[in-house]
């Protein structure tokens, strides 16, 4: 505005209390506005307001703390600007808030207080009497010479900056077109002052001492730069980044700091980071890109926002090991004692690693391939690969995927999004800061779907050997090479795996440890490890290996070696706890009085070193146990039997129950089972009825089942069963309940049957025959097209158990009872039990 002559406020104000700054008549501000009372002015005011006189409000400088500004109003300054509400904008984050842009009109002085709810309202009296100055011509004596001398001093401001910046020239061209009486609100805006400096100018409704108070601010802003041109010894074009002008021009009204320089830091960070994107080594069509990001940068405003994210992308892009990597240290004979060492048993797994790390030795170019650890938890997957890590010299880094549903973790977010960053490949990369690590892909399996993208099709391109060398990430936006990195990934069971994933894959079953495996495990590796942690020795705790047993049977009944971990765990707190006790005891005193000691306190008197744990102090320290081996009282009674099934966790045995009653023949199946076992169950029933009379089930019916219903139940109610291996063990089940016959107590079965009655073949053979061996069964049923797995199993386990490879039903149900099936009375048998 260019003259204030003209200005008449209303006599009546609301108030407007803000604490984060001065307003002066002539700048414009930006207020945040969250308090109630403002609040309330806002929208009673302001949103509602149709007149200009409406849109006017007092702004009062408020010096307390906004923190303790609460339901009191606080005390008032007596002389705050009148100012015209020009833009009003309101936002819910992080809290409910307006922002408010004011520009100052003219000063008043508050007479009384009106009102203090919702909302301040005050009667006023205008201070900024204009028309006493005429308009266009200078005053006389001192106050004429003080506008003088503020006036060019303004111009001495002005003439440092650089004139060919429209700004600048602007505001030059605007010291000539203001009113003199209007400099010193207007250049005191926009100088660095503090808000006190600012209250003084406001305080000031003397025309003369309003001169007064400013000029030693202008003075001091111009020593301020001289001084800073000295020391930099700037160069013609770096005016343009000395002040605030970069931040968002001169203009009068506007209020902010005219030595808000960019900090000289920001330069040499700029000039740092070309070099390192120099020094950087990578590929060509990256340097482009990051040359252009580069560019951009040195032109671009720091206030900004996207100067934060150009220089945050750079610094990344510079961070990454485009051309880093470790010299694998290979060594065959090495390799194969460290997994040894690392790892009992596993030798299939192990295998295939010395041949990995063989062909690696030979030929160095060679192309990752991408292995799968399949098998139940706790068996090792995941320290298998931080040792392959180990043995190559490599660097190790986890990515934990279970539960990831945005596809975006894998490839990275699109740099216009608020808070993109890259995916979790890249960010591995950059931790590890080399390009040929060891990338443990955890939980694979367990990848989740959303609306957010698959990140299962995601890891697509990263897994493929013939694609991940042009890996593009949406945060980079240009291709990184993946094919030196050794991606491993685990998963507990592959059913659950994209089949396209999976086709990327290498798999390797890791299957559950036999008994013999676990005591061995335990006292290699386990036992120690706990005493450590622990803080105990051999000499104070000793664990026998039949005690070890105890635990693995009876107290743990997993594939892997995780609970019997943490059971070592418990027993070496107990035992602490009975160390720590001996040790407060005092050794000094003789036995006896010790003795009469601890009778009359009740003191522990300190054990005999070691403590060895037996099967009393077993049962004390975890309770009774928790496993106990029924499987001969569960078969006192006909229509039962044992078959085997594969979870994710291992190879567990199964009950089968059924029994009969009076009915019309309906067929009743509970036990948490899904489709393809409801199917089983009713494939066994129609085999028996039409095969009734040749095993004598009829009892002179045509049908077993006339007047008769079937109960079909499984236990363990809360556990889900579903798949094809429970064919043959119903199908035992139901004979032995219809022909009033015990199965076998040491007998356990697995396969799948038609409605011929032939045996079709099952997967998860060695961990179903771990599961038979631990529960002490001495003979398994198999199908006679599974007699090739049984090369997985040690030969241990093999020769405890007899083995029958059946082919039809006939055979199962000859070895599953004893005498044969009918009785060997009715009809003769053929055994077929193979010794293996």
């Amino acid at each position: 505005m260019s003259s204030n002559s003209g200005i008449q406020i209303p006599s009546r104000l609301p108030l407007l209390c803000t604490h984060d700054g001065v307003l002066l008549p002539g700048s414009t501000m930006r207020i945040s506005v969250d308090t109630a009372r403002n609040m309330q002015l806002v929208k009673s005011r302001l949103l509602k307001g149709t007149s200009l006189k409406s849109t006017i409000i007092g702004v009062i400088p408020n010096t307390r703390d906004p923190e303790h500004d609460s339901d009191e109003l606080p005390s008032l300054h007596s002389i705050g600007t009148a100012g015209l509400a020009v833009q009003v904008v309101g936002s819910n984050w992080p809290k409910p808030h307006y922002t408010l842009l004011i520009t100052g009109l003219c000063r008043f002085r508050v007479t009384q207080l009106l009102r203090e709810r919702p909302f301040p309202v005050a009667e006023v009296e205008q201070l900024d009497k204009l028309e006493q100055y005429t308009e266009g011509g200078q005053a006389d004596g001192e106050l004429g010479e003080l506008s003088q001398r503020f006036y060019q001093a303004a111009v001495q401001l002005v003439g440092m900056l650089d004139m060919s910046v429209p700004v600048v020239a602007k505001l030059r061209r605007l010291l000539d077109s203001l009113p003199r009486e209007t400099l010193p609100d207007v250049l005191a805006s926009m100088i660095r002052t503090s808000n006190k400096e600012k209250l003084q100018v406001l305080d000031a409704v003397d025309l003369e001492e309003r001169f007064k108070k400013a000029l030693p601010l202008l003075t001091r802003q111009i020593e301020g730069l001289k001084l800073l041109q000295k020391t930099r010894k700037l160069r013609p074009d770096d005016d343009k980044r000395v002040l605030a002008i970069r931040k968002g021009g001169v203009f009068p009204g506007r209020q902010f700091s005219l030595d808000e320089e960019v900090e000289d830091e920001d330069g040499d960070d700029t000039a740092m980071l070309e070099k390192k994107v120099k020094a950087a080594a990578m590929p060509e069509a990256a340097l482009r890109v990051c040359l252009k990001e580069l560019k951009r940068l040195k032109k671009m405003p720091q206030s900004m926002p996207e100067y934060a994210l150009t220089h945050n992308y750079l610094e990344m892009m510079v961070e990454l090991p485009w051309s880093k990597s470790t010299t694998d240290c290979l060594d065959i004979r090495a390799a194969r004692v460290l997994l040894d060492n690392d790892h009992y048993a596993m030798e299939k797994l192990k295998r295939r690693v010395l041949e990995y790390l063989a062909v690696r030795q030979l030929k160095s170019t060679l192309k990752g391939p991408i292995l799968c650890f399949v098998g139940p938890p706790g068996v090792g997957k995941t320290s298998v690969g931080r040792s392959i890590a180990r043995t190559l010299g490599r660097e190790f880094h986890r990515i934990a995927l279970g539960g990831v549903c945005d596809q975006s973790d894998i490839r990275g977010h699109r740099r216009t999004y608020v808070g993109s960053m890259p995916g979790r490949i890249i960010n591995g990369l950059k931790t590890v800061g080399v390009n040929n690590p060891v990338f443990l892909l955890d939980e694979v399996d367990k990848l989740g779907k959303s609306l957010q993208g698959d990140p299962a099709a995601a890891l697509l391109e990263v897994l493929d050997p013939e694609q991940n060398h042009s890996f593009t990430d949406h945060y980079l936006n240009v291709p990184f090479d993946l094919s030196q990195v050794l991606f491993i990934a685990t998963a507990n069971t592959a059913a659950t795996i994209p089949p396209a994933l999976l086709d990327r894959m290498e798999v390797l079953q890791v299957p559950g440890y036999t008994q013999e495996e676990k005591v061995e495990i335990a006292h290699r590796h386990l036992i120690p490890h706990q005493l450590e942690q622990h803080g105990l020795t051999p000499q104070q705790l000793q664990i026998p290996q039949d005690t070890t047993k105890d635990i693995i049977s009876k107290y743990t009944r997993e594939a892997g070696v995780r609970s019997l971990e943490r059971k070592i765990g418990a027993i070496c707190r107990a035992v602490a706890v009975k160390v720590a006790e001996g040790h407060k005891v005092s050794r000094a005193e003789s036995p006896t009085e010790q003795h009469n000691k601890e009778e009359d306190s009740g003191i522990a008197s300190p054990p005999e070193m070691p403590i060895v744990i037996d099967h009393i102090a077993l049962k004390d320290i975890l309770g009774p146990p928790v496993f106990e081996m029924e499987v001969s009282e569960r078969l006192t009674l006909p229509g039962v039997a044992i078959g085997l099934a594969w979870t994710p966790m291992g190879g567990e045995i199964m009950f089968v129950e059924a029994s009969r009653m009076e009915g019309d023949g309906q067929l009743t199946l509970t036990g948490q089972l899904g489709d393809v076992m409801k199917e089983s169950a009713h494939l066994a029933i129609s085999w028996l009825r039409s095969n009734a009379k040749t095993y004598l089930l009829a009892n002179g019916s045509a049908d077993p089942l006339e007047g008769t219903d079937i109960h079909l139940h499984f236990p363990a109610g809360a556990v889900t069963k579903d798949g094809p291996s429970a064919g043959v063990t119903i199908v035992t089940c139901l004979a032995s309940l219809l022909s009033g016959r015990l199965v076998r107590s040491d007998v356990a079965m697995t396969g799948e049957i038609t409605l011929r009655g032939l045996v079709l073949p099952v997967g998860g053979i060695k961990d179903k025959v771990l599961a038979a061996h631990r529960a002490n069964l001495k003979r398994v049923i198999i199908p006679k097209r599974n007699e090739k797995d049984l090369e997985e199993i040690p030969a241990h386990v093999r020769a405890d158990l007899d083995f029958v490879f059946a082919s039809t039903l006939d055979e199962v149900l000859n070895a599953a009872f004893d005498g044969g099936f009918p009785a060997a009375s009715d009809c003769p048998i053929v055994n077929y039990t193979v010794k293996v």
